[in-house]
């Protein structure tokens, strides 16, 4: 699949430039050859119970794992916060995404096809929002990462009861980052359960559900012993490297719908876990991304150094 979207970028960045028609016809025999391996993997005579197992767990593992830590993180800090009222908001939010997802399932299904530029621009928007709201709270999360910070921000901001507003706005960033990594899982189901093996399917996807909760409840419990100070130093640079990863994932997708051009960078891995693809604009995505962090950062210390020196 990562061989396809390069090849398929590189074939629209030499359309952008107006490349040769020998030079795009080479690039469409690449195309039809890539197509060809993918229709051979995919056939049902092709599909083994082990590969099966093995995609389903992959595939849901990889999306889920994700959407997991920012949930996770917004729910460990919740409890730091003693905000306990404001968790089902947070569970209703990614609660709701399931269930959208399971609707999406059946209409893509039974009622009407999704495109692919569907699934890229719900993909990229949905990653591209994620980014800005973890950037924020990244930030935010390490200027409190200090223990006298911290109970000032307590005793002026969370003595009051959080608003419904805020509360909704932590179900609208559940319901994005979970959704957003369901309705790209259901495609890649969708493929895998016209080959056949359901069971065998269902079986990778519950083992990598349970993964998923033993990493859960380890992250949760853990940071319920972690002093205050480190949970929120850890957790904004957990946040920081979620949203540089999400920039790159945002772009991506959007360019592979159309929306953005494609300036290929050919001594650039392809590296989809870190969000790191071999375009110019996706790279530069994530440099701005990481400039505004460290600029958020260097802030935040020099405004505690600027508290301390007053004292």
């Amino acid at each position: 699949m990562g061989r396809i979207e390069g090849a398929m970028g590189e074939f629209r960045a030499a359309i952008d430039r107006g490349a040769s028609p020998n030079e795009l016809a080479e690039k469409v025999s690449v195309l039809d050859g890539l197509f060809d391996d993918a229709e051979a993997a995919l056939a049902p005579d092709a599909a083994t119970e082990a590969s099966t197992f093995l995609g389903a767990f992959t595939i849901l593992l990889r999306e889920g794992l994700e959407a997991l830590l920012i949930v996770v993180a917004m729910i460990a800090f919740l409890r730091k916060a003693e905000r306990g009222e404001a968790l089902r908001y947070v569970h209703g939010g990614w609660i709701s995404a399931l269930v959208a997802g399971g609707i999406t399932w059946v209409v893509a299904t039974y009622a009407i096809g999704i495109s692919g530029a569907s699934r890229e621009l719900t993909e990229g928007f949905g990653s591209l929002f994620a980014a800005v709201v973890l950037l924020s709270v990244g930030i935010w999360m390490h200027g409190k990462a200090q223990a006298d910070q911290w109970q000032r921000y307590i005793r002026e901001k969370m003595s009051r009861a959080l608003t419904g507003g805020s509360g909704w706005f932590l179900f609208g960033l559940a319901f994005v980052v979970v959704y957003r990594e369901v309705f790209e899982t259901i495609l890649f189901y969708a493929a895998l359960w016209s080959q056949g093996n359901g069971p065998v399917l269902l079986a990778g996807a519950g083992s990598a559900v349970l993964l998923l909760a033993v990493i859960a409840w380890a992250m949760l419990r853990y940071s319920r012993t972690l002093p205050i100070t480190q949970f929120f130093r850890y957790s904004s640079w957990l946040m920081a490297i979620l949203t540089v990863v999400l920039a790159g994932k945002g772009v991506s997708a959007l360019q592979e719908a159309g929306i953005i051009a494609i300036a290929p960078l050919r001594d650039v891995p392809r590296l989809s876990i870190l969000g790191l693809f071999p375009t110019w604009q996706s790279v530069l995505a994530q440099l701005l991304m990481a400039v505004a962090i460290a600029i958020g950062f260097a802030w935040n210390r020099r405004g505690d150094r600027g508290r301390a020196s007053a004292h």
